[in-house]
């Protein structure tokens, strides 16, 4: 994968696969630490202590269309090579936390990548679920939590053309007012 959008998005896949009914997703550049973290929690199945080991092997896998799961290995892999580490917890019945840090000005780490156009795909893709979206720029923030706009919609589906305008601009100006160059 040549961006981290595309990690996330395949981590928030597990999420989904996983039946979670809400996912929170943070990314944090942190200048004064030098560091990038993004971090997807879910409520979804969860895993016991053993599958969470099982799954840094690249050749585990709960998925039956395939024998092979690149995607937390690869991410792993990534993380590591820039001084940094990825950590997942998980509880069966309760839900996974996967969590990835890097170091935020390593020659070798991959750009963000298109994390509106993310965000707004999985929106779009899965609105049965919950979205909770936080990219922070050091002390600089956008949230974004779909329940507020749900609400507010009362009855017009969050799928309607109109709304999905609304919501590509909201995600992409919220993101981009505080998003710092790529290098």
């Amino acid at each position: 994968m040549r961006e981290l959008a595309l990690h996330l998005l395949d981590i928030i896949h597990n999420s989904i696969a996983a039946n979670a009914s809400r996912i929170d997703i943070e990314v944090e550049e942190n200048t004064q630490n030098n560091t990038l973290r993004m971090m997807v929690r879910d409520n979804g199945h969860g895993m016991s202590e053993e599958m969470v080991k099982k799954v840094m092997d690249p050749f585990t896998t709960s998925r039956t269309t395939r024998k092979v799961g690149l995607g937390i290995p690869l991410l792993k892999a990534a993380a590591e090579s820039c001084n940094g580490y990825l950590d997942i917890s998980s509880s069966p019945g309760i839900g996974t936390c996967v969590e990835a840090v890097f170091q935020l000005n390593h020659i070798d780490r991959m750009p963000l990548g298109d994390l509106a156009g993310t965000l707004y795909s999985l929106v779009v893709g899965a609105p049965e679920i919950h979205w909770v979206f936080r990219y922070k720029v050091d002390h600089n923030e956008f949230l974004f939590d779909d329940q507020d706009i749900k609400s507010t919609l009362e009855d017009v589906p969050i799928t309607e053309p109109g709304v999905l305008k609304f919501l590509q601009n909201l995600i992409k100006d919220g993101i981009n007012s505080i998003k710092q160059p790529e290098n």
